[in-house]
């Protein structure tokens, strides 16, 4: 199976029909059909790495002031156990959760992609205490699961600083933005690890400014990893909104 990183933006994104909601229809027709689907999004932190191991995962409505038709929105996919028992084994020390559900970032993504849910769905939990080389080791540990048919998606944005978003224009893109985004969509085409992993140092307060918390970019790492060199790379959609945020997607097939 192929990987792949989406931009996913604001919860909205779930129910507009748009470019990016239009292009993940797309790749979820053009793609193979996964057996399961294994989603690592910014929105599951916790301490310690942790596995999503629960048959009929919640839709979990992880954010407040949006209209209630979002609220309404449920993505009833089941989880593959055996498979997450599966992948807690590749994993050093995780541990599997059976509380958690499909949180924003990964059903806000799949109800365009795969919107009758009858794919398997689960999630690895993001551990705020591993380093940037350590996430990135934890999609090496998961590329085997490429084999087996499942699609590794991670979901978050390469640039995510919503204190600068300029909600009166949607299409804005500030110049550090701009220059994140493109400067690490070059360290991807030319796997330096180096750059993707201390962007600080290479981009300074484009950086600083682009990635205030690492939760959305980490994502990205995780893809990245379970990626080879061999797989072809692609960048599905392309964009920014409100200045502040890439959207792009990441493909690896």
């Amino acid at each position: 199976m192929p990987v792949l990183f989406v931009g996913h933006g604001s919860p909205m994104n779930a129910l507009e029909k748009n470019p990016l909601t239009e292009g993940l229809a797309a790749l979820g027709k053009s793609l193979p059909k996964p057996q399961a689907i294994l989603c690592v999004s910014a929105h599951w932190e916790t301490q310690g790495t942790q596995v999503l191991y629960n048959a009929e995962p919640p839709t979990i409505h992880d954010f407040y002031g949006f209209p209630k038709p979002l609220f309404d929105v449920q993505y009833p996919a089941r989880g593959p156990l055996a498979l997450a028992h599966e992948t807690q084994k590749l994993l050093p020390n995780a541990t599997l959760n059976e509380k958690w559900g499909l949180d924003h970032g990964t059903w806000s993504v799949l109800v365009h992609m795969y919107p009758h849910a009858d794919i398997p769905t689960y999630q690895v939990s993001i551990d705020v205490t591993k380093t940037a080389e350590q996430h990135l080791e934890m999609g090496r540990h998961l590329a085997s699961l490429r084999e087996k048919g499942v699609l590794i998606l991670g979901t978050g944005n390469i640039v995510h600083n919503l204190r600068m978003l300029q909600w009166r224009d949607p299409k804005a893109v500030f110049p550090w933005a701009e220059e994140f985004d493109l400067g690490i969509k070059k360290a991807l085409e030319e796997r330096d690890e180096k750059t993707l992993l201390h962007y600080e140092q290479k981009f300074g307060e484009a950086a600083d400014l682009s990635v205030p918390s690492p939760e959305h970019y980490l994502p990205l790492l995780y893809c990245y990893g379970a990626s080879e060199k061999d797989d072809k790379l692609s960048f599905p959609y392309e964009g920014y909104e409100m200045g502040s945020l890439s959207m792009r997607s990441v493909l690896w097939s």
